[in-house]
């Protein structure tokens, strides 16, 4: 096809509200794959942030080809580098893109999925506490 381009890798970055504390650091995620939300392990090519916690956190995960993506967050607040959890109850704060509803679990990756395709991506990414 005469003039048909790639879609154009476009920039995307959250900020992160409501952290209990500024203790540890917040673990981020940027993913395509559903199978692979909320944690990323099987998806080499996701977009892995450790950023130290503030009262406000800024993350930047660069530009990324057009596609859906989903973000899931971490409050790690003894810095052990996971989610802590008592009977299978978070003990620490977790987040998702489009603030994505938990019940029994987190949420699926189509609730969390927004679109990336041409405009810079800014996020609001509310954490949330349930110990």
């Amino acid at each position: 096809m005469l003039g048909a381009t790639a879609p154009a890798a476009t920039s995307v970055t959250a900020t992160v509200t409501d952290l209990r504390s500024s203790k540890g650091q917040v673990l981020a995620c940027l993913t395509t794959r559903a199978d692979a939300f909320p944690d990323c392990e099987k998806d080499p090519l996701a977009h892995k942030l450790k950023v130290p916690a503030a009262p406000e956190v800024h993350l930047d995960f660069g530009t990324v080809p057009a596609g859906h993506y989903a973000v899931s967050l971490v409050h790690d607040e003894n810095g052990n580098g996971k989610l802590d959890t008592r009977l299978m109850i978070p003990r620490e704060g977790y987040g998702f893109s489009r603030d994505a509803p938990v019940r029994m679990g987190p949420p699926r990756f189509e609730r969390a999925a927004f679109a990336v395709e041409g405009e810079t991506v800014r996020l609001t990414i509310r954490m949330r506490y349930l110990l």
